[in-house]
Formats: structure tokens, C-alpha cells, sequence
């Protein structure tokens, strides 16, 4: 647009704000040549500001300002070659006997110089630098990073509001933290259309990272002489005092802002968002102090940015971790559809996302926001036109499948990452719209002025639009989300496919278990059938009566029916102790000693059925040929769990007939040696000790779990657990401290803890004037407060019934109030554990305060 056209919200993206033409009127400007001897240009207040001629154009520099200041300012020219960062010159003293803060650069062949009243010296600024930096060098959270951010430039810079703005992949902002003066409206977590801030306006703010408006109702000071549609307008987009595109002023006005700073967030090179700062009443940040504020945009911009990185790395972590159970479960479940099913939960941690579900097969699976389940087959047949087996997403799915508008407030933007390279098994993640989760923070009533320019220049007219514009839109997903999904993809078909393989291999393995059973069936048969007479003939030894004989015989012969029935009836799993006992029972005699010990475990179906055949057939062997075949014999079966989470079982005989191998391995020895490798991978050792067999049985962790209580365990019963202590996140705590920043860290301590309901006061009155609406269940009291002491807090504590604790910097108790001898002192300065510590003891003193 030409320099003459009138500026309105129809054209404000395309107003040339890099050339206005003006400047702000607490400084002024004087453009010379690049060596910085001739004036070019000046700004129309500089000869008043300065105390120099009316008639600058063509002088030279030495002669209005002195060769001091003029050779200052030419080396300062010649080191600024960089316009972004400019060459500061502070307390300059011209010859008028006057001193200013300068700063100087070159661009496009002209020297720019602007001047400002001297501030303090530049040592300030490093100090100021320094304090803001050691405040939140050591966080470690990116959401706290932010919040402790805008209370510390608040406190430090004075500012009535500090906002850091976030934004968008389409441009679009979101306050992401807030600090603000007590009776000001929150802002915060509130969205603004990308035209709130035009993209000439964002590509100034990488060039300038401090931007400072000291008066949104003041006057804009034009260049000397004044431009015309012929001359080659004096570019500013690196001055500081470059005026205001008055569409932005009537912004400020509009919402009551009488100044502003911002500080741009420069992240990988790109606009992350705006450090901005609001003051209800003019306001000129000084040099130095602007200087600590770009030195503090920079260092937090670099904290920002390894946070992320660390954040994005700790999420492709967990979910590479998530993946990696997934996989080794994988491989021991033989429904791969269940096993993604049961683990829905887990995959929704994979991403940020509302829902999560599941469609394989024709079933739909679903945890949390999701659509109806009459859409999904509709949806996935799009998915399937659109993803062509590759990970396929939109945050803005109504806008390209219209029939997703039905429940577009559920689950306005999908991830679909497929299971198979046919389009037809999806998992889906879901983002809900995002209007749908907002509201205004504001107060309803609040009302804003409007100008010129409409009544769309006000937070919340921008809001609404904002809302307009979004409708029907998700959270983007990310590149990260997307690397994620492309990982998880590949797992999971991995898994589908190891799953096939384990199939077929499985098949193979059932052959020949099916061949193993047959001749077990056999083996079997026959072996109950020289237990029942063994029965027979040691009932017969006993020397009973007839009836003691039959009533024996039927309860051995019984006891042998339930151990079979179990080895038919295991597909749910059971007791390892149950099962023993229900194989040994045939045996158990008074004169055999059969004893058993260990702890509750429990069994999976597999390792159920295993473990009865094996206890059945080394059973059967002790009957027929060992420790159980002859009176005195002995038997003891002790199992225990490993650390690794397998179980140990030990079969140790002894008091029965000399063991002699034969070097023949009967087909029962077999089965005992080979059954517990081959189906549940673990092992199975026999020794033929001279005094009786051992045999060593290791069952893995995922065959084995502790049993559940009244499940082949003692049912203890159990202790009636205290009542717990109440934790320090539900505490409400009054702090009085009169020093911002020793104020500030006490609150970032409490918050570490869990503590947020924190209420500071910097005084006795505001602390008493606090307690008229607050009642905290704690109180941490500075006895010192510089112009008094807190002796009429502890008072008014005392009447409430309220514990607290003093702190002072003081090595005695002599500033300790009357009538509060007894009360506990923490020496500052303040560390956390000692705090914490102090928090509790006078808690558990103290009876709970009724709610």
C-alpha cells in the first residue's frame, strides 16, 4: 500500500510499519551517513531534546554534539554493523553539557542514532540481568519455567501485567501464563486470531526482540524533512523508537493499556511467541533496563528450547518403552486383538489426545471422546481412500470427511495409524474441538471502550473471532505425534506379522503336542491303573476291617479322580499349592510324610496344565518306585519366587528304595524333563541321588503371579492401616515476607511440594486484611519486616487457632514477640526441607482445623 492510503482494519497486514515516517516522542532520532559525520535526517523533537539549532539537515555530527560524543558515536557505528543488535552508548555528554543513552546502527547505508534520557549506568542492567537469570536457571518443567517467568519480569520491570503468548501453527496466540496486579481481569489460557498481530508486525519482532510503547496516547514525532511519495522512506525496523501503527495504539486504548513492552521468544530460529507486558499508565522502560530485559528473552528462550527438546525426548521414551511391553507381551498372547485391546490405555499415553479406540476385524474398541460407533465404519472406509496404509492425520476433520460434523465436538481431529498395509484396521487417536473445552476467564461485565476503528479491536471481540474462526478445529498434531505414530505403526505391524509367523509355528507345535498327548493318554491309563493297585494292595497291608478298608480304598481312588479332573479342567489357571496337594493326596498316609511349603502362586492356564502332568507322573513314579513305595519314605516339595519374579519348586525324596538308573528313559521321565522347557520356556532337572530323586523344576515370571488372597495362600488378615497424615497439597498457607524475590522462592519451594493455595503478604496490615476473607491452616511468619514486625499477625493467628512458624535472620530469639516463647523458629535463609519439616511438625502438634 502507498504511504498516503488511510489505514484501517481492511488493510492493517499490509501497512508498511517498517517505514512510518515518525517516531515515539520520549526520544528522538537523527539519521546521518553510515561514518556518522552529516545529518540526513532528524526526528521534529530532536533540536528541543538535544538543545541544538532548528537547522540540522547537512551538519556535521561534531559540530552539534562535540567531538567527544561524536567520536563515541562514530566507533560505535563502525562495531554496529549487525542492525538486530545495536551499539549502546550509555551517559553520552554532548556538548550542551547534557547526557543521554544512545544507540546506533547502520542499515541500508544510513547511520541511525536514537537517544533517550540517561539512565542508570549499564552495571545495573548485568545486576538486574544476573538476578533474572539465577531465578529460573534451575527449572526443570516448562510449565513452571513460564509462570515463574512472568512473576519475576513483573516484580523486577514493574509492570501492572506480564503475559507469555504462545503461538500457533495458523498464527493464532494463546496466554500460557499470566502474572498481573491484584483487580486486573485474567487473560490467561485465552486464544487471539493471527490477525491480532499482522505477520509484517511478527517479522519485526524477530528483528526487534524488545519492543517498548511508552504512551499509547502519545504524540508521534514525524522525520525532518517530511518523506514524500517520491523519497526513499528511512527504513526503521531496527529502531527502537519507531512509532506505532495506529491500529495497534487503538488495540492498547481499547483495552485501557496505557504502555506496553514486549520480548520476543525466538525458538530454532522461529517466533515461538511474546513475552508482553501491560501498564495502565505511561511508562518508558530505561535502556539498561530494556537491555536486561533482551539479555533475559535470549537466556530464557535457550532454557525454553532445551526443556522442549528434553520433553519431547522423555515422551518418545515413554512410549518407545510402551511400545516395547506391548511387543513383549505380543509374544505370548495368542489373540493379538485382545492384547491391543486391553492396552488401549496405555496407547493414548503414546500423544496428547482426548479418545483413543480401536477398529480390527470389524470391532470397535474405545476409551475415552470418541465418535459414535455407528460412524466408524464410515470413517475408516475414508481413511482407507486417504492413508493408503501410511499414517494419515487432520485437525480438521469435518472439513474433509462432512460427515464427521455430527460429532465434531467430540472428536474434531483424528490420528490414524493403520495396522496392516490393506486399509482396513485402524488404531485412532482423537482430539476434541477446541472451542468445545474454553470459556471467557473475564469478567461478563466488563466493558470495553471502542474507537475509530471498531469495536473488533478488544480481547474479547478478538476472542470471539477467534472462537468463529476455529470452530470445528483440533490441536494440530505435531511432527513429534507423527514420528511417534510412524514408530508405533511399525511395531505394531511387526507385531501382527510376528504374530502370523507364531501362528503358523504354533500350528506346528500343536501337532506334535497333539502326538505327545495321545501317547500320554496311554501312558496315563496305565499308570492309574498300577496306582489303583498299588492302592489295593497297601490298603490290604494296613490290617483293617472290612469296612475301613472299602471307606480308604474309595477316598484314595477319589482324591486320584480330582487330580485328573484338574489336568482336563486347568484352562483358567489355579494354585500351585492346590494342585499339589490334590496330586499328593492319594499318598499322604500317616506313615508317608508328604509336606509342602511355600507361598501363595498362582498359575496361568499353560503352566497349570504343565505342572499337573509333571506333579502327576513324579507322584506316580514315588508311588510306584520311590520314597512313597515303602513305609518311612519321605517326600517334601518346597517352592519359593525369585527376585526376577520365576519360581523355584523343589521334589526332594528320601527313606525309599536305592535309586539305580538303567540308562533308559522311560517315556514318564521324558515328560517330566522335556514338558516345562518346551511349553513355558524354563527348566527341568532330575538327579538320581543315592538316598532319593531331586528334581529341580524354574517356572518363568510370566507363567507365575502371587495368588489371590483365599487362593492356595493364608488369608491374613490384614492391619488396619492408620489414618494417613494429611498431605501438604491440601494445606492453605499465609507467607509474610516484606522481600519480593526471598518471597518468591519461599512460594517456589511450597509449590515443589505440591503446595499452590499460597497467600503472600509483604506486610502486617496487608497480612490482617488478608486474613479477613483467608483462613489458612498454616502460617509462615518473618518476624523482621523492616518497618515493623509481625507480633499483630501472631496475635490475630492465636485468636484463630492457626499454627505457625517464625523465621528470622537473627542467631537468637530476642525479636520473638511476647506471648509466642513457645512458638517454633526457622532460621533464614529459608531451605526447603527444613521448611517442609517444620510444616509438618507443628502440624502433627496441632489438632486438624474443622473444615
Amino acid at each position: 500500500m502507498s504511504l498516503g492510503e488511510r489505514v484501517d482494519l481492511s488493510n492493517c497486514d499490509r501497512e508498511p510499519i517498517h517505514v512510518p515516517g515518525s517516531v515515539q516522542c520520549h526520544g528522538c532520532l537523527i539519521a546521518c551517513d553510515p561514518q556518522g559525520g552529516v545529518v540526513q535526517r532528524h526526528s521534529s523533537n530532536a533540536p528541543e531534546m538535544l538543545g541544538l539549532p532548528e537547522t540540522l539537515i547537512g551538519r556535521d555530527l561534531a559540530d552539534l554534539l562535540g567531538d567527544g560524543a561524536a567520536g563515541r558515536i562514530r566507533e560505535a557505528l563502525a562495531r554496529g554493523s549487525d542492525p538486530s543488535s545495536p551499539a549502546l552508548l550509555f551517559g553520552v555528554e554532548l556538548a550542551s553539557g547534557d547526557r543521554f543513552d544512545v544507540s546506533a546502527h547502520v542499515f541500508k547505508g544510513v547511520g541511525v542514532l536514537e537517544f533517550e534520557a540517561a539512565s542508570a549506568e549499564d552495571g545495573p542492567a548485568l545486576d538486574l540481568a544476573r538476578s533474572m537469570f539465577a531465578h529460573v536457571r534451575g527449572e526443570k518443567d516448562v510449565d513452571k519455567l513460564l509462570r515463574h517467568s512472568t512473576r519475576l519480569l513483573r516484580s523486577l520491570l514493574g509492570y501492572d501485567r506480564v503475559m507469555i503468548y504462545q503461538f500457533a501453527h495458523d498464527g493464532a496466540g494463546q496466554v500460557v501464563s499470566e502474572d498481573r496486579r491484584e483487580g486486573l481481569e485474567s487473560f490467561l489460557h485465552q486464544w487471539f486470531p493471527a490477525s491480532d498481530i499482522p505477520q509484517q508486525a511478527r517479522s519485526l519482532y524477530v528483528r526487534n526482540i524488545v519492543r517498548v510503547i511508552g504512551d499509547a496516547n502519545g504524540e508521534r514525532c514525524p522525520l525532518v524533512p517530511e518523506e514524500t511519495p517520491l523519497d526513499d522512506p528511512l527504513d526503521l525496523s531496527f529502531a527502537h523508537l519507531r512509532s506505532v501503527s495506529p491500529i495497534h495504539l487503538e488495540y492498547l486504548r481499547n483495552m485501557g493499556v496505557a504502555a506496553s513492552m514486549s520480548i520476543s521468544v525466538i525458538v530454532d530460529g522461529q517466533l515461538w511467541g511474546l513475552v508482553a507486558c501491560h501498564h495502565y499508565a505511561p511508562r518508558v522502560l530505561p535502556m539498561s533496563e530494556r537491555v536486561a530485559a533482551e539479555m533475559f528473552g535470549a537466556f530464557f528462550a535457550l532454557h525454553l528450547q532445551a526443556l522442549k527438546q528434553k520433553r519431547t525426548l522423555d515422551v518418545a521414551t515413554t512410549a518407545r518403552r510402551a511400545l516395547d511391553r506391548v511387543l513383549r507381551l505380543a509374544s505370548q498372547d495368542e489373540d493379538i486383538g485382545e492384547l491391543l485391546r486391553s492396552n488401549l490405555p496405555d496407547f493414548a499415553k503414546l500423544m496428547p489426545c482426548d479418545g483413543i479406540g480401536l477398529w480390527l476385524g470389524g470391532q470397535w474398541s474405545a476409551e475415552g471422546s470418541v465418535p459414535p460407533a455407528a460412524d466408524i465404519p464410515g470413517l475408516a472406509t475414508f481413511i482407507g481412500d486417504q492413508a493408503a496404509g501410511k499414517v494419515w492425520a487432520s485437525h480438521e476433520l469435518s472439513r474433509e470427511w462432512p460427515g464427521a460434523e455430527a460429532f465434531c465436538a467430540e472428536a474434531s481431529g483424528v490420528l490414524a495409524l493403520p495396522l496392516s498395509q490393506l486399509p482396513r484396521d485402524y488404531l485412532l487417536f482423537f482430539r476434541k474441538e477446541i472451542v468445545h473445552t474454553l470459556d471467557w476467564a473475564g469478567r461478563p461485565e466488563k466493558v470495553y471502550e471502542t474507537g475509530p476503528f471498531g469495536d473488533r479491536l478488544t480481547p474479547r471481540k478478538s476472542f470471539a473471532i477467534w472462537k468463529e474462526t476455529v470452530s470445528g478445529t483440533a490441536s494440530p498434531w505435531t511432527e513429534a505425534d507423527r514420528e511417534i505414530a510412524e514408530a508405533a505403526r511399525s511395531t505394531l505391524v511387526e507385531i501382527v506379522l510376528r504374530h502370523n509367523e507364531l501362528m503358523a509355528d504354533e500350528r506346528g507345535k500343536a501337532d506334535t503336542r497333539q502326538r505327545l498327548l495321545n501317547e500320554e493318554l496311554n501312558h496315563r491309563v496305565k499308570n492309574i491303573l498300577a496306582v489303583i493297585k498299588s492302592l489295593v494292595e497297601h490298603s490290604l497291608q494296613d490290617g483293617r476291617s472290612t469296612q475301613d478298608y472299602v471307606d480308604s480304598l474309595r477316598g484314595r481312588v477319589q482324591a486320584l479322580a480330582i487330580a485328573h479332573d484338574q489336568v482336563v479342567r486347568g484352562a483358567g489357571g489355579g494354585a500351585l499349592g492346590d494342585l499339589l496337594r490334590a496330586e499328593l493326596s492319594p499318598y499322604g498316609g500317616a506313615e508317608k510324610q508328604v509336606s509342602q511349603a511355600g507361598p501363595p502362586v498362582w498359575l496361568d492356564a499353560r503352566a497349570f496344565s504343565v505342572m499337573a502332568l509333571v506333579l502327576h507322573e513324579l507322584s506316580t513314579n514315588a508311588a510306584k518306585y520311590g520314597a512313597l513305595s515303602r513305609p518311612g519314605g519321605r517326600l517334601a516339595v518346597n517352592w519359593a519366587m525369585l527376585a526376577n519374579g520365576d519360581c523355584d519348586v523343589e521334589w526332594r525324596e528320601s527313606g525309599g528304595p536305592e535309586v539305580a538308573t538303567t540308562g533308559r528313559r522311560g517315556f514318564g521321565m521324558v515328560l517330566i524333563e522335556r514338558s516345562v522347557p518346551y511349553d513355558l520356556g524354563g527348566s527341568s532337572r532330575l538327579e538320581f541321588a543315592p538316598g532319593g530323586l531331586v528334581a529341580h523344576i524354574r517356572l518363568p515370571a510370566r507363567h507365575v503371579s502371587a495368588a489371590p488372597v483365599g487362593e492356595g495362600g493364608d488369608d491374613g488378615a490384614a492391619l488396619a492401616a492408620d489414618e494417613p497424615a494429611r498431605p501438604l497439597s491440601e494445606l492453605g498457607v499465609l507467607l509474610v515476607e516484606d522481600q519480593m524475590l526471598i518471597a518468591m522462592d519461599v512460594e517456589t519451594m511450597f509449590n515443589d511440594a505440591g503446595i499452590e493455595n499460597v497467600v503472600t503478604a509483604p506486610s502486617s496490615a496487608e497480612a490482617l486484611r488478608r486474613l479477613q476473607d483467608f483462613t489458612p491452616d498454616v502460617a509462615v511468619l518473618d518476624v523482621n519486616l523492616g518497618a515493623g514486625t509481625s507480633a499483630p499477625v501472631a496475635q490475630e493467628l492465636q485468636r484463630l487457632g492457626v499454627p505457625f512458624i517464625f523465621a528470622t535472620g537473627y542467631g537468637d530469639r530476642s525479636m520473638i514477640p511476647a506471648g509466642c516463647e513457645g512458638v517454633p523458629v526457622l532460621p533464614k535463609p529459608y531451605e526447603s526441607e527444613p521448611l517442609l519439616k517444620s510444616l509438618r511438625e507443628i502440624l502433627e502438634v496441632r489438632p486438624r482445623r474443622a473444615s
